[in-house]
């Protein structure tokens, strides 16, 4: 049942890559500002069934509607089945296209012992999937007449994307070039009543940083030059975007915004 007392009734998100750390974090923020909220995620069934579970207690104690669904948001038919089918019969239109995919190669640029050299498919695929995809997103919510009149599409970079972390080329390279992207979206879908901004989160333990050779230091690191004394949470960054999709937010377009509690000034 919708609660339609809250900030955000009747509006919805499409996450993508909602089932932990920031986009997780998010459906949970959202949703307790009355956002309804379509996931797309890829999990095995086992861990499927409990994911749902988690959205079914969210959904119900917010009331709003959680639309889970098990796809691979980077497979074109996909992506097309899915517009298709969250149009059918629905009015609302979407508030937020929040792009948190982190899926990518972690390969050194040269073949070292038994690790394999990063090849050039490598590169493609994970700057498709953390970087250009977001637009193919955006033109096709676009196309079916799905966004809000003052929407927001927001992506997620780090700091990886201009230093340098062991076995994070090519994800430095996506991130790069999502930055760049996002500058293009922001300014050439203005015009649609749409603000494109990027989310520059500090160090946070997320399973995609994990997996990041070395993560440990990367965290140890983070701890020693924030001056707050602490990693950023996934809470924190679910929190500035929510911020961002508020009215007082519209005039935001085309940045990178730091959420790391300072972690960037030393």
């Amino acid at each position: 049942m919708q609660n339609n007392s809250k900030q955000f009734s009747g509006n919805w998100a499409l996450i993508l890559g909602g089932s932990s750390g920031f986009g997780f974090a998010t459906v949970e923020k959202l949703a307790r500002h009355g956002m309804n909220i379509a996931v797309l995620y890829r999990e095995t069934a086992a861990a499927e069934r409990e994911l749902k579970a988690k959205f079914a207690e969210i959904a119900a104690v917010n009331q709003v509607a959680i639309d889970p669904h098990n796809i691979n948001a980077l497979d074109a038919a996909a992506r097309t089945a899915f517009i298709e089918q969250f149009a059918t019969g629905k009015k609302q239109k979407v508030k937020l296209l929040l792009h948190s995919i982190a899926r990518g190669n972690l390969k050194p640029l040269l073949k070292e012992g038994n690790k394999e050299a990063l090849t050039q498919e490598d590169i493609q695929l994970t700057t498709y999937a953390m970087a250009t995809s977001m637009l193919d997103w955006a033109k096709d919510l676009l196309a079916a007449d799905l966004f809000h009149t003052d929407g927001r599409i927001i992506g997620l970079t780090s700091e990886g994307s201009s230093k340098y972390w062991e076995g994070y080329a090519a994800v430095s390279i996506a991130k790069a070039s999502l930055e760049s992207l996002t500058t293009y979206m922001a300014v050439e879908l203005a015009k649609y009543g749409l603000k494109t901004n990027l989310i520059l989160a500090g160090i946070t333990a997320t399973p995609s940083l994990k997996r990041i050779p070395d993560s440990g230091r990367l965290i140890e690191h983070a701890i020693a030059r924030n001056p707050s004394g602490r990693i950023t949470k996934p809470d924190d960054v679910a929190n500035v975007i929510y911020l961002l999709c508020t009215d007082e937010a519209a005039w935001i377009n085309g940045t990178v915004i730091h959420v790391d509690g300072g972690e960037h000034c030393r």
